[in-house]
């Protein structure tokens, strides 16, 4: 259903391109039909929306405040909309869920796969997104829950529960350090170490613990891919800083070995479960909350 008027559609169209023409090759409506439409709009209002440039149209500050309300009333309204499916229908919906790449294995496709058995109506869009990018999509609308390490306060987002994850040592089966309880970060001085770039949220830490040892570690390795920095170690390449959620199912299926770091300047890290704090949870996504947080994967 498109609640929008055609004025506040051409509107927000403009907006997006900066120009009526690309806004008519967008919409497939004639320029002079838009054109019309926005004059429309800015008689109604008594303000100007555009700056006519040789450039293309750029929103004034009234421009802006339209284009913010426009998009927020249609966020509400595709959330209206899915309430309005789940009492046609409970048990039936589409829930988008942003996660890291760390939850592409282990618990979660475990349990939306029983999910999808146990309520076939609902469908869950599953996308993999940087770690500050989960945040930024639930706050721009883009998805209705997000699975992110140590998320920033934000006036958008809201945390609806989470868990510390521990941090240590990925090592090989059979590493010297595998029987040693408690390692210390300056240990891998003595290593071949794997080390994680940006954008993966442990590759800060790694820099934060190298800097309070004052060790400079070479490494053997970098790569900016957890999969990848799993790999080389299963294949004894060397070890790694890695938090245990990155390494679950290796771990359980012993082809790595994790052991928690000991360092007492090392700051929690935190698995939140977040979800935006203005708009309503529909009713599917709020049974696939319920569902995560009732995992026991979801307990470390």
């Amino acid at each position: 259903m498109q609640p929008f008027s055609r004025m506040l559609t051409y509107f927000v169209e403009v907006a997006r391109q900066g120009s009526i023409r690309k806004a008519s090759e967008k919409l497939n409506v004639s320029a002079s039909a838009i054109d019309r439409q926005v004059l429309l709009a800015e008689e109604m209002l008594g303000v100007r929306l555009f700056n006519r440039l040789p450039g293309g149209m750029q929103l004034t500050s009234p421009g802006e405040l339209m284009l913010r309300g426009a998009l927020e009333w249609r966020r509400d309204f595709a959330a209206i909309e899915r309430q309005i499916a789940d009492l046609s229908g409970l048990r039936r919906g589409h829930v988008r869920l942003g996660i890291i790449g760390a939850l592409a294995t282990g618990f979660l496709p475990r349990l939306l796969a029983r999910l999808r058995q146990d309520y076939p109506g609902v469908t869950v869009e599953v996308t993999v997104l940087a770690n500050d990018a989960v945040g930024l999509a639930i706050a721009a609308g883009q998805v209705e829950l997000g699975l992110c390490l140590n998320p920033r306060p934000s006036r958008e987002t809201e945390i609806h529960a989470h868990r510390e994850i521990p941090l240590g040592l990925a090592l090989p089966p059979g590493h010297a350090f595998a029987q040693k309880p408690r390692p210390r970060f300056a240990w891998l001085a003595e290593c071949e170490v794997i080390r994680p770039q940006e954008p993966l949220e442990i590759a800060e830490l790694f820099d934060a613990l190298e800097a309070a040892s004052g060790l400079s570690i070479t490494p053997v390795a970098r790569a900016n891919d957890i999969s990848m920095i799993r790999a080389l170690i299963r294949a004894g390449a060397g070890v790694s800083l890695m938090s245990q959620l990155d390494l679950a199912e290796d771990e359980s299926a012993g082809r790595i070995v994790f052991v928690p770091l000991a360092e007492p300047l090392l700051r929690p890290t935190r698995l939140a479960l977040c979800h935006g704090r203005h708009a309503p949870l529909s009713t599917a996504a709020t049974l696939v909350l319920h569902a995560i947080t009732a995992e026991e994967g979801w307990q470390f």
